[in-house]
């Protein structure tokens, strides 16, 4: 499992074929690459899906200043939150809201958010580190190798690897269940 963002990117040019990286700052193409790219990629693959490790949830602040137009309420949004699952009051969904400007609107007084988090990368988990890694050298190929049918192949691996992430994340959890389904109710 890697630790930092050098060395998954570092794993990620040796399936390349290129040299690996100490720093993003070192000066060379890989470097300048991958200082470029990992941050999106990395944020990417944590919003496509919401992984056990990086979802939590979260009383949000009420803020003094209020929408402008359809809700009365805003919120502040967490540190390192990417991408809204649910909110709830009281609990982590059943509630009207949007996300606007970095707020989140809704009438409800009090919010908990349901949301997918931005985790440090010693908290990635293998299953994610492979997809990354996978998704990383994809990324890097074209501006380092120009070889846009290797490029294919790693985006096909690389897709590959988030299939089998997603289904070992998926196994984490109890299987969701309908909660209200009104053709189910009057059976009973």
């Amino acid at each position: 499992m890697a630790s930092n963002s050098i060395a998954l990117c570092s794993r990620a040019l040796l399936k390349i074929g290129c040299r690996s990286i100490t720093s993003f700052d070192e000066g060379t193409a890989e470097a300048e690459v991958a200082g470029n790219l990992y941050e999106t990629t990395r944020d990417a693959l944590l919003s496509a899906h919401p992984w056990s490790f990086a979802t939590a949830q979260e009383t949000l602040p009420r803020l003094e200043a209020v929408p402008i137009a359809d809700y009365t309420y805003a919120f502040q949004l967490p540190s390192g939150f990417l991408r809204a699952l649910s909110a709830g009051a009281g609990r982590g969904k059943g509630l009207n809201y949007r996300i606007q400007e970095r707020r989140l609107h809704t009438h409800s007084p009090d919010v908990v958010l349901t949301y997918i988090f931005r985790p440090v990368e010693t908290e990635f988990p293998p299953f994610f580190d492979q997809i990354l890694i996978a998704r990383l050298a994809a990324e890097f190929c074209i501006p380092l190798t120009d070889s846009t049918s290797r490029t294919e192949a790693l985006l096909k691996i690389a897709s590959h690897e988030f299939r089998q992430a997603r289904l070992i994340d998926s196994q984490q959890d109890t299987p969701s269940a309908i909660d209200d389904f009104t053709l189910v109710g009057v059976r009973h």
